[in-house]
């Protein structure tokens, strides 16, 4: 083996290497403690929290660019991966209780340095809507007469909160505490193996031995763990050198040297091949992370292979990884292009709820309409899709910043309508105080329009809080209640003969309604006169109860008709009785006079048309009587003067009331 025999010639110079895409799946730097405190800063206005999963992967153009390797700490930290892995929610949709419910699920079911992001989201989250129902406690305290300085406020799902996240702080601190220690002790490791690599060439022993405890020490590099990234290219270059140093040494054996060769071979044909299937698999990004895998195998696994296959396998490998590359190149550029339309369809709904929060509404319902489009609104822009990676940030800025002004609208609106509504129980309270101060009174004349009054008032009084509502309702209803139930029976009491009047009536109509006619019309319509003089008689009934009146007579018209006798004469004697009903409305003449005017009325049209009919006859003077139409007009002549005849008796009976 010559000087230049080294490992970088063993698998060619011309190696292709593969960049880390900068996500949480490959990024090197170790979080910090500082950077863990940092996620503890209280976020106190009121924000929509649902974040994008648009990984940098899928959006950095530099993942476009060549492929560079990994470095040891980035393959070795197996979290990553799990990091992708963890589930994102819609936070802004859950309760206080929901997000304390949902971080201890993440504590007890995720890996600590997984949840960052989620942990971030929630807390935002949860800090926004209780610092709203804090300063609605507060709004509260302060009406109900409390002062400010003395407010406090607290509930289970804060203090629930509270615990977790401190939970959550002292395990990360731990966590990046004890992942220092690791990663210098993994350094002083790996130093300490690099140092046994170099005593190799001194060690005088069995060759076979040597290269024995050689490939022991390979394996514990492999195993070493990550190491901090400041130190890991000096370290790694290091342990390059002098494991060329070692396969140069090992030319005083080439059967191991070949053997080694040989095994280093059938391996990398291994990786070859699993590339080449990663050609025709069409998930581009699983596909890249386990391309990222099979390069770590080729460079930290694996040592050279003989020359006369070095070329071969190189090209082979190198032709797998830029087709694959160049797949991921055109679905980034397709994804960019869909990340556009995405990007205008986002601006678009942005634009739709700027819209809606400059349209100051002023009304419950009609803010109760703009909640509900702006939720329909926001739920279109979540279903998008992603944006380019480098508007992404401005582009959820402006939509937070879209809603926050809505938000602010409305809590203005509802802040000022609570106001009012605070206005408007302290308003039905006096009219409450009224009320209960002349429920016992017994001086009805005056109080009873004083109580209609605060009735009537209290209707055109507005809402207020909800929580009060049914409390003052039900202590204003009972005091009116009370009174007008005491008036009322003041009021039986004295007119009680009244009530009894109307308990006669009420029986004399059920009577009537089961009388049976005798068949002889003189007799039946003698005693249904007599029931009429007998309904006079009991008198008055309350006012409320007047009604009784007309069912009576309505009672005594159906009665009539159900007599079999001429029409006109039976027209005559419902038509007495309705007058025997006029006139005993309390002297009111006016119904008499309203009758009286209706009859001339009538008989003044039916003339009219007995005119008319006649001055038709004079066009059939030459026609003899017996022609149909000549009869036909004859009988309606005929027809109407029988009718002028029962109207000219109704008004001279009705005029025979006056004298």
């Amino acid at each position: 083996m010559s000087e230049n025999d080294n490992l970088h010639e063993a698998d060619g110079k011309k190696e292709v290497e593969i960049k880390a895409t900068p996500t949480e799946e490959s990024t090197a730097e170790v979080e910090t403690s500082t950077e863990a405190d940092k996620a503890t800063t209280e976020l106190t206005e009121v924000t929509e929290t649902k974040v994008e999963a648009e990984t940098a992967v899928e959006n950095d153009s530099e993942a476009h660019a060549e492929i560079e390797a990994s470095n040891a700490e980035d393959a070795e930290d197996e979290t990553n991966a799990e990091r992708h892995e963890v589930e994102e929610k819609d936070y802004h949709a859950m309760s206080l209780q929901d997000l304390a419910t949902e971080l201890n699920r993440l504590l007890k079911h995720h890996k600590i340095q997984t949840i960052s992001k989620q942990v971030n989201q929630i807390k935002a989250e949860f800090n926004a809507k209780f610092n709203q129902l804090l300063e609605e406690k507060k709004e509260e305290f302060i009406n109900d007469g409390g002062k400010e300085m003395d407010f406090y406020y607290t509930n289970d799902s804060k203090k629930l909160f509270n615990q977790l996240y401190k939970d959550y702080k002292q395990a990360i601190n731990a966590y990046y505490k004890e992942r220092e220690q690791n990663l210098k002790q993994n350094l002083e490791n790996r130093l300490a193996i690099i140092e046994e690599i170099k005593g190799l060439l001194n060690v005088e022993e069995n060759i076979n031995t040597t290269y024995k405890h050689f490939k022991d020490l390979q394996e514990k590099w492999r195993n070493a763990g990550p190491i901090p990234r400041d130190k890991y290219n000096n370290a790694w270059n290091t342990y390059h050198h002098h494991v060329e140093r070692f396969y140069d040494f090992l030319h005083l054996n080439n059967d191991l040297r070949d053997m080694d060769f040989k095994h280093n071979y059938e391996q990398k044909l291994k990786i070859i091949e699993r590339a080449e299937e990663l050609v025709k698999d069409d998930n581009i990004n699983r596909t890249f992370r386990e391309l990222q895998v099979l390069h770590k195998l080729w460079k930290e696994e694996l040592g050279p292979v003989a020359k006369e296959h070095r070329e071969e396998i190189w090209e082979r490998f190198s032709k797998a990884t830029k087709t694959i590359h160049d797949k991921r190149q055109n679905y980034y550029a397709d994804l960019d292009k869909a990340y556009e339309k995405n990007l205008e369809k986002k601006e678009e709904i942005i634009g739709k709820i700027q819209t809606i929060a400059e349209d100051m509404a002023n009304s419950h319902g009609a803010w109760q309409k703009k909640i509900r489009e702006v939720e329909a609104l926001r739920e279109a822009f979540f279903n998008a899709g992603k944006v380019p990676l480098k508007v992404n940030e401005a582009t959820w800025a402006k939509f937070k910043d879209a809603v926050r002004t809505f938000n602010r609208g409305k809590n203005k609106f509802y802040k000022e309508l609570k106001k009012d509504q605070y206005e408007n129980l302290q308003k039905k309270r006096e009219l409450i105080k009224i009320a209960e101060e002349n429920k016992d009174s017994d001086d009805f004349a005056v109080v009873t329009p004083l109580m209609k009054k605060i009735q009537s008032d209290w209707k055109k009084i507005g809402h207020v809080p909800r929580r009060d509502s049914d409390k003052i309702w039900k202590q204003f209803k009972d005091a009116c209640n009370h009174y007008f139930d005491r008036m009322h029976a003041q009021r039986k009491a004295d007119n009680q003969h009244l009530y009894d009047a109307f308990d006669k009536k009420a029986k004399l109509l059920d009577e009537l309604k089961a009388m049976e006619f005798s068949g002889d019309n003189k007799a039946d319509i003698e005693a249904l006169k007599t029931r009429i003089v007998d309904w006079k008689a009991i008198g008055h009934v309350p006012q409320n109860k007047r009604y009784i009146d007309g069912k009576f007579y309505k009672a005594i018209d159906e009665a009539f008709d159900k007599l079999k006798m001429d029409k006109s004469k039976l027209d005559m004697v419902k038509f007495e009785s309705k007058l025997e009903n006029l006139a005993s409305n309390d002297n009111d003449t006016r119904l008499l006079d309203n009758e009286q005017n209706f009859i001339r009325k009538k008989i003044g049209e039916v003339q009219s048309e007995i005119n008319q009919l006649e001055n038709n006859l004079l066009f059939f003077s030459n026609v003899d009587e017996s022609n149909p139409l000549v009869k036909d007009v004859l009988k309606n002549i005929n027809k109407h003067k029988k009718d002028l005849e029962t109207w000219k008796a109704k008004l001279a009976k009705i005029r025979g009331m006056y004298s």
